[in-house]
């Protein structure tokens, strides 16, 4: 009776297994058929993938809701790393650029705190005015997000390449022990940081959301197994018909990474632009930043060990471009989350950032 019900409540899932198995049939025949057989492909794993990946969010917030707040949040955010890294895994296996990695990081942090953050407080700020959070959440994010980024991929670009084996396992060991005393303070003494009090209302329309959202936490947890290897097998066919369809394609060359990045953010997208319209900015905060944070500080270490078992480094230092671009969002970020409430011009200043990062992708820079 609970696998027919789970079943029932999981057809995207056997949809997408579905989808998975007709790859695997038809992958050399839809090769052969050239490039716009395989981007139409392509674009049909992606949007099976963001299916996937949304049932995997869903169950990392039934999870989440039952653990609470900063352990909810953190959930949410290793369920949508553990996608990117597996994705990553997979594309850097085929004809993928040397860059990849350093794009998607890149990436990922314009979509979060850009994207979702931006489109988030402007709309919040639009239908609530001034919202409130914690904002030692947001300064730790902050200082935290700029020191990884800094040790991984800015510093980079001066050291010698005979010697980037010896600053990779360096920048492992660091990231590790940034992460390790980042989950100590967030699920220990300072939990407080990551957390706000709301009023009365919005904590009864937080039960009913625990309410609605009632499974075993088994299941959930099966769930999110299932559907990250399956979201794995996708991406392995995904890699192949998107390999030959921008193949010569004049296609910027960071798109690889914008599709990996933005299926990675999709969940995240909704569930902190659902917390800000209800005016509970905090999750949006621990969701953009938090995403932010477990993208540079757990993808890095994964991507790095990789590139010293196979003896083939990747390019992780940022672009000029790049660098300034995420100079001004942390600067930005650093003046926006300062005071403790968030507003609709915040919000804006983040989103037409967002638009520039769009903008010169276009431009292939």
């Amino acid at each position: 009776m609970a696998i027919s019900s789970w079943l029932k409540r999981e057809t995207f899932l056997i949809a997408a297994f579905g989808v998975a198995v007709i790859a695997y049939l038809g992958e050399h025949a839809v090769l052969n058929m050239g490039q716009a057989a395989s981007l139409s492909a392509a674009a049909a794993l992606v949007a099976t993938i963001i299916l996937v990946s949304m049932r995997v969010a869903h169950h990392a917030e039934i999870l989440a809701m039952k653990v609470g707040d900063p352990y909810g949040t953190m959930i949410l955010t290793l369920s949508a790393v553990s996608v990117e890294v597996i994705m990553l895994a997979i594309l850097i296996g085929g004809e993928s650029s040397p860059t990849l990695v350093r794009d998607t990081i890149y990436s990922a942090v314009m979509l979060d705190i850009n994207g979702i953050l931006g489109l988030a407080a402007l709309l919040g700020g639009l239908k609530h005015g001034e919202q409130p959070y914690n904002d030692d959440s947001s300064k730790t994010y902050g200082v935290m997000i700029f020191t990884a980024m800094g040790i991984s991929m800015i510093v980079p670009e001066f050291i010698p390449d005979a010697k980037w084996h010896y600053y990779s396992a360096f920048t492992i060991v660091a990231m590790i022990a940034l992460y390790a005393l980042f989950l100590r303070m967030q699920v220990g003494k300072h939990s407080y940081f990551f957390s706000y009090s709301y009023p009365r209302a919005e904590k009864k329309h937080r039960a009913k959301e625990d309410h609605h959202g009632e499974e075993s936490t088994t299941a959930s947890i099966a769930t999110i197994l299932i559907g990250v290897i399956l979201i794995g097998g996708l991406a392995e066919f995904m890699s192949a018909f998107m390999d030959t369809g921008l193949r010569n394609s004049g296609a910027p060359p960071a798109i690889a990474a914008i599709v990996v990045a933005a299926i990675s953010a999709a969940p995240e997208i909704l569930t902190a632009l659902r917390a800000a319209l209800r005016n509970r900015m905090q999750a949006t905060i621990n969701i953009a930043m938090g995403a932010s944070l477990s993208t540079v500080i757990l993808t890095v270490p994964v991507m790095e060990a990789i590139a010293l078992y196979t003896g083939q480094p990747f390019i992780m230092a940022m672009s000029p471009v790049q660098t300034v671009m995420i100079m001004i969002t942390l600067i930005a970020a650093a003046i926006n989350l300062n005071d403790g409430e968030t507003n609709a011009i915040e919000g804006m200043t983040h989103f037409i950032l967002f638009a520039t990062f769009i903008m010169l992708t276009g431009l292939g820079l």
